[in-house]
Parts: C-alpha cells; structure tokens; sequence
C-alpha cells in the first residue's frame, strides 16, 4: 500500500505549529543554534531568598527545561520527517531500510523506525 505522502505532510505540519507554540511559551529559540532553552523568573529579591525558596525556583527551573528538552527531540523529529518527504524517504526504518508499518506512522508521523526496532 502506498503511503498518503500529504497525509502525513499535513499531519506533521499541524503537530509543528502545536510545538512551536509550546515551545514559545516555554523557552526562548537561539538564533545562532536553533536550539531552545527554558526561560528562567528569578525569584523575588532572590539575593535574600532563604534557601527553600531558591529550591524552589531551581526545581521549577529544571522541571521546566526537561519538559523544553522532550518537546524540542519532538521537535526536531517532524522537522526530519517533513525533509524526509521532501526526499522521497518517509517511512523507511532507519534500522533496517524496510517500510514503516502505517498504523505506526498513524499514530506518531514522525517515527523513525518500524514497529520491530521502536525501542532500538
């Protein structure tokens, strides 16, 4: 069965746009990288905070930039499958050069692999 290449393309588009609003509301895109990092809100006199408070702060500070670091690997997934398209590769398991199984390309467009090698 033939892949629905626009299918997919609009599938991954749609899910790009939703990330790039994520990822706004959470970080800050450098220029010069293109990669993300999480926005920081210093504590209030933060030089006097007592050290609970600046716990605080740095545990909201780290939780937030895993969760930056997970949206951008998701990120960075749809922009290599859209290229892919681009290339005429979507849906090729990058282990083993055989089709990904479409029901799995349903579920994340951006797979990588093959149901066989998804924990690869």
């Amino acid at each position: 069965m033939k892949l629905d290449l626009q299918h997919f393309k609009e599938k991954l588009e749609e899910e790009k746009k939703l990330l790039l609003k994520e990822l706004g509301i959470l970080g800050i895109e450098n220029p010069e990288n293109k990669d993300w990092g999480a926005l920081s809100t210093p504590a209030r006199g933060a030089d006097r905070a007592d050290s609970n408070i600046a716990a605080d702060y740095d545990e909201a500070f780290a939780e937030k930039s895993h969760i930056l670091g997970e949206l951008e690997i998701r990120f960075n997934n749809i922009k290599d499958a859209l290229k892919k398209i681009e290339d005429d590769t979507y849906g090729i398991c990058e282990v083993d050069g055989k089709p990904i199984e479409i029901d799995r390309l349903e579920a994340n467009p951006s797979s990588r692999t093959c149901k066989k090698h998804m924990n690869d």
